[in-house]
């Protein structure tokens, strides 16, 4: 029983030693900051952060001139148009409040979506990089948590280098 045991455990090392895996690491973010296309997506996303403030802006307006006109003709209001008058103000309260609450989260899907296809990209050319010299894993720098990695390992810039990014040396 124990030579087969042993035998099995000698199988099992040896197949281990011959599957060996080639791991290489990744800093998506980095490349990401490095695109050309980087500008172009930010100033979309400067230009929807100001049409929804533009929103916003004109819902205040609204909201401070029914106001005004409540507060300018109240005497003159029945009690049924001061109650249809009071719900449409807190219709609008709430409509600025959910506004400003969901514009944060409605930014944030626009630049996912708007960084969607530089992340593609950057997926691509990783994927032709890493089949072409056989890794069979590859972690992302920024979110892997590891202590040390093999600096070889990096294919940053190999990717950068096949989008076309210029890679620019650190000044010390």
């Amino acid at each position: 029983m124990k030579k087969v045991l042993v035998a099995i455990i000698i199988l099992a090392v040896s197949i281990q030693v011959n599957a060996q895996s080639k791991t290489g690491t990744i800093d998506t973010e980095y490349i990401l900051s490095q695109m050309p296309e980087l500008a172009q997506v930010q100033e979309e996303l400067k230009a929807y952060n100001a049409k929804l403030e533009t929103e916003l802006k004109v819902k205040v307006d609204d909201y401070q001139s029914k106001v005004k006109e409540y507060q300018e003709k109240v005497a003159s209001f029945t009690d049924p148009m001061k109650k249809t008058k009071q719900e449409e103000i807190i219709a609008l309260e709430n409509d600025i409040a959910k506004f400003r609450q969901n514009g944060s989260q409605l930014v944030q899907l626009e630049q996912n979506n708007l960084l969607q296809p530089l992340y593609q990209k950057i997926g691509k050319a990783l994927e032709e990089i890493s089949q072409a010299e056989k890794f069979t894993q590859v972690f992302t720098i920024t979110s892997s948590g590891l202590a040390y990695i093999d600096p070889s390992y990096d294919l940053t810039k190999k990717v950068m280098t096949k989008l076309g990014i210029k890679i620019e040396t650190p000044k010390q």
